[in-house]
């Protein structure tokens, strides 16, 4: 998908190597809304050294790793799942993903090993733009604008998924994937 396309609901934003914020520098932003007041989403490859029992007062028996959603509000909990059948109340942000639900089953399902880490990501805080900002950075040609499935999304690990959704992309972007961090130690 070209970066001319409309980010939308379940896009992907992804951060050009030479974006300049440290918060999201090679980042993939999963985008859960977008419209005239705001954007919001989560970054699906920075990860915490956490897990969610870490900052729970009840045990969760699964090592489900924290994400850092990103740099808004760091004391908030989020998560998305793919599996609706199991977890009632999500808002469905593209085909087989889902953002939120009944925390509360959630915890419990995770304990008794019915939900699986592979169907669940959890985020501490989030990515906010005020209305018409991210418009203005992806005119800016901050980002590239891009999709995926949620067998994608939910198997590719965190540090790979930056290069990893380039390189699915073909042409261009394949050269991208492999573009230094730091172009001057090349």
């Amino acid at each position: 998908m070209p970066s001319a396309a409309k980010v939308s609901k379940g896009s992907l934003l992804i951060a050009k190597p030479f974006l300049g914020d440290p918060n999201f520098e090679r980042g993939v932003i999963l985008m859960c809304e977008h419209n005239e007041q705001g954007s919001f989403g989560f970054v699906l490859n920075q990860t915490t050294d956490l897990f969610l029992g870490d900052v729970l007062d009840e045990t969760i028996y699964q090592d489900i790793p924290l994400h850092l959603g990103g740099p808004v509000e760091k004391n908030t909990l989020h998560f998305i799942h793919r599996r609706p059948d199991l977890v009632a109340g999500g808002t469905e942000i593209m085909k087989d993903v889902f953002w939120g639900g009944d925390f509360e089953n959630v915890k419990t399902l995770l304990n008794l090993n019915t939900l699986k880490q592979e169907d669940v990501m959890f985020f501490i805080g989030y990515s906010g733009w005020s209305g018409g900002q991210l418009d203005e950075e992806i005119k800016q040609d901050s980002w590239i604008i891009s999709s995926t499935n949620s067998d994608f999304l939910f198997s590719t690990p965190a540090g790979n998924f930056w290069r990893e959704i380039l390189r699915t992309m073909g042409g261009e972007y394949r050269s991208i994937a492999h573009y230094p961090i730091d172009p001057r130690l090349n």
